[in-house]
């Protein structure tokens, strides 16, 4: 039942964390969005750091799983078209319903890391199949450095939702074909 509760706690504190900010994300603020007594979470999580610990690694799972079953159940793109397809579904995931929710936590933990290495470590970027999947799409179109051209082409996906996110908005797919594109050249 530990484990279960453990999980429950930082399946909460991400949602209060999306929902109110880093300030927002409270022992008591979980206790009462996971409807609890108060007291469970800090029985848990003695301390702030301990429970932002917890809610990091438990985004992270999310993430890497989420990524995981969707490279599980597609090919390695043949067409620029189809990479563009994949990336603008990961990218109306992260935008929208729980997914949404998980980009804003896991960006406030990216700022929060910067004055904590701990988290920074946990939050790195990690292998996964939707990445192979780029970096194999982008290797059999004879991309001259694809692990590099990966990373970028990731990183500035990840810059335009962390844009929709703040500004509002859905990203266009053919934002994500130019990126596509400029990753082919």
């Amino acid at each position: 039942m530990a484990t279960d509760r453990r999980t429950l706690l930082a399946d909460t504190a991400i949602a209060v964390l999306a929902d109110t900010g880093m300030r927002g994300l409270t022992h008591r603020a979980v206790d009462r969005a996971a409807q609890l007594p108060p007291g469970t979470t800090s029985a848990y999580y003695r301390t702030r750091q301990a429970l932002l610990t917890a809610l990091v690694k438990r985004l992270v799972a999310l993430d890497q799983e989420e990524l995981e079953e969707a490279g599980a159940h597609t090919p390695v793109p043949r067409t620029a078209e189809e990479l563009t397809a994949g990336i603008a579904a990961l990218v109306g995931a992260r935008l929208t319903g729980d997914g949404r929710r998980r980009s804003l936590a896991r960006y406030a933990c990216a700022v929060e890391s910067a004055h904590h290495p701990e988290l920074r470590e946990i939050l790195l970027p990690r292998e996964n199949q939707g990445r192979r999947l780029v970096r194999a799409f982008l290797a059999a179109q004879g991309v001259a450095d694809p692990d590099d051209r990966t990373v970028t082409l990731l990183t500035c996906v990840d810059g335009l939702v962390f844009d929709r996110l703040v500004h509002g908005g859905s990203v266009q797919e053919e934002e994500i074909r130019g990126l596509v594109a400029a990753a082919l050249r």
